[in-house]
């Protein structure tokens, strides 16, 4: 099981750029419940994504990612927090976000939170930046929303400036300058891998590839096959911009069980509740079951079934896009604890042999 870092590229042997295949699970820390049914609290939500977190660097798991949010079915606004307490029982598993809103944070103080999650965990730190499809933490902090694109804009390209090390000089138009500004801590051997995620913007392709980012492709509805012209799009922008090959990388939600049944059983009702839910401020169209057994066939964005059966699509999609990265949201609010955990450790001692099996 590799342990190199997402980034690290290597050659062929006809001398093109290559990476290694990075299998990992995000979560939103969405609410979970207990075996009657009943909402656990916040903090034993979280708890419990410690305890996922943990049994996921025993099994095998690439990477380990937790999302930002600010609501009560998603209680984790502060992922790098609970990265920490997992880093300090784990000694293999990359860590970090599985998106961190940039927009509505300080790109210094982002920096500062995931290179202490770096020097924490020896080493193991990423971060995956977004501007906000769940824009929660707008008002929440205090920021417009006609500001949207150029929040985002000038803090990727400060944050950008970050990872190069060093002291700092950059000016924009939101907020004060640095200049020859040291920020600590510094990292001990270069900056920590980052990626810039995007839902379905050529915009964000282009700008993730002019800032030097990876590119994480948030692939949560429809046929993943449509995306492949991002992946295109990006190693075409890294090369106009004079920059070297960085890797790919693809996001979906799934659920593992042991038979295709038992998970589709597991995950549609959850699946139906949370759209519903969503629905209501992101404009979401509510599944229906056929709609559902769409998303989960070959062609879809939902990862659920068997090993057999995600591994499969997960090895198919990955050869389409050209990416050398899957992470699957494996948690939906709702799902028990003791379910999510039996999901991990399919994940990691079933699939991801699987799809190396497959890829090789």
């Amino acid at each position: 099981m590799t342990t190199t870092p997402s980034s690290d590229v290597q050659t062929t042997a006809a001398g093109s750029a290559t990476f290694p295949l990075v299998l990992g699970l995000d979560t939103f820390g969405d609410l979970t419940h207990d075996k009657d049914d009943h909402p656990l609290s916040h903090a034993q939500t979280i708890r419990n994504v410690v305890e996922e977190g943990v049994l996921a660097d025993q099994v095998g798991v690439d990477f380990f990612g937790i999302g930002e949010h600010h609501t009560d079915d998603f209680p984790m606004p502060a992922g790098d927090v609970v990265l920490g307490a997992i880093a300090a029982r784990t000694t293999r598993i990359r860590l970090g976000s599985a998106v961190t809103v940039l927009s509505s944070d300080d790109p210094v103080r982002v920096f500062q939170r995931y290179s202490t999650l770096n020097a924490v965990s020896g080493g193991r730190a990423e971060v995956v930046l977004g501007r906000g499809s769940s824009i929660d933490s707008f008002p929440l902090f205090g920021y417009d929303l006609s500001d949207y694109e150029i929040l985002f804009e000038e803090k990727a390209q400060l944050f950008a400036e970050l990872l190069k090390g060093g002291p700092v000089t950059w000016q924009g138009t939101i907020r004060a300058p640095l200049r020859d500004q040291d920020v600590v801590p510094h990292t001990e051997s270069g900056p920590f891998p980052a990626w810039i995620g995007v839902g379905g913007s050529p915009q964000s392709v282009v700008r993730a590839a002019r800032h030097g980012y990876s590119l994480m492709l948030a692939i949560i509805g429809g046929s993943p096959a449509r995306f492949a012209p991002f992946s295109q799009l990006f190693q075409q922008a890294l090369e106009k911009f004079g920059r070297a090959p960085l890797p790919v990388g693809v996001h979906s939600p799934g659920h593992v069980a042991a038979t295709d049944e038992q998970a589709r059983e597991e995950f549609w009702p959850r699946y139906l509740e949370v759209i519903r839910n969503v629905s209501k401020t992101r404009g979401f169209a509510v599944p229906t079951k056929q709609s559902f057994l769409r998303e989960i066939g070959p062609h879809g964005a939902l990862y659920v079934g068997s090993p057999e059966t995600v591994a499969q699509k997960i090895a198919a999609n990955l050869a389409t896009l050209g990416a050398n990265r899957f992470d699957l949201k494996y948690a939906m609010g709702g799902l028990p604890h003791e379910t999510l955990m039996t999901n991990i450790e399919l994940y990691g001692t079933q699939v991801i042999p699987r799809v190396r099996e497959l890829m090789a």
